[in-house]
């Protein structure tokens, strides 16, 4: 769903993880389109030359190595001076993880851990010291529904998914003081490559989509849009909480889930 550009972030820097599509590239573009420079990082380098030409700045990163995490702080600040905001989107959600956790693969768990927890750490702790010297900054989590409201096989996305949403306050009340302000944005079912790719193992999209009170799944776009509130200058009072932009599912509740109960 397309919106009009309603914020004004002239001139203003910032980093998205994940970015090269989905959410990452939706938040990416609505960047852009209200002045801001914005720094692309993804591991799939394939559609760099469509983000080069829409004036992103692509920079390739696997996040859950921390020295990638920190040259790419070390290369904006480079390139820009500064940072004035981080939105920390990057993540995976393989079909083998859709199990109870006794049949999930060590490997898998080890791996969703580390790009979906550890590379937010990485890149908010990089960040933070190049914000602190600014006395400035905000630092988005994209987190989950599933963080608050779990479901059966979902046993590694969701804990971690809960444990992103208690980055954002911790260190919303950690960094407060030093003028920086951090939120997450937890969506429900947004049509995505990643939600796609999984959509047999949910129920299909139909079933997906009447989880949602709105009797659909999101967009991309709709995501945008609160990262886009959350970051500007109306938030600037909020900090250290989270923003459920999840078509109702969280009100909905799982005995009107025929997914969910047997």
């Amino acid at each position: 769903m397309a919106s009009n550009v309603r914020y004004d972030f002239s001139n203003r820097i910032v980093i998205v993880t994940g970015g090269a599509n989905g959410i990452g590239l939706a938040i990416c573009r609505r960047f852009a389109a209200s002045g801001a420079h914005v720094v692309c990082a993804d591991r799939d380098s394939s559609n760099e030359s469509t983000l080069a030409a829409e004036g992103l700045s692509f920079y390739r990163i696997d996040v859950s190595q921390e020295t990638e995490c920190e040259a790419l702080v070390h290369w904006t600040m480079q390139k820009f001076n500064r940072i004035d905001v981080l939105v920390n989107n990057a993540a995976i959600q393989p079909s083998a993880s859709y199990r109870p956790i006794d049949d999930v693969a060590a490997a898998v768990y080890q791996r969703m851990m580390e790009v979906n927890l550890a590379g937010y750490f990485y890149m908010a702790k990089h960040t933070f010291k190049q914000m602190k010297a600014q006395r400035s900054g905000v630092v988005v989590n994209i987190a989950s529904a599933q963080g608050y409201r779990t479901a059966r096989e979902v046993g590694v996305y969701g804990p971690i998914k809960a444990a992103n949403l208690m980055q954002a306050r911790q260190w919303g009340v950690e960094y407060a003081r030093h003028g920086i302000r951090v939120v997450s944005v937890s969506p429900g079912a947004i049509d995505t490559p990643m939600v796609r790719a999984n959509l047999e193992v949910q129920g299909g999209a139909a079933a997906l989509a009447n989880r949602h009170p709105l009797g659909r799944i999101g967009e991309p776009e709709e995501i945008a849009g609160a990262v886009m509130w959350l970051a500007s200058d109306d938030a600037s009072f909020v900090t250290a909480t989270d923003l459920l932009v999840d078509g109702g599912l969280n009100a909905f509740g799982a005995f009107a889930d025929p997914y969910e109960v047997e």
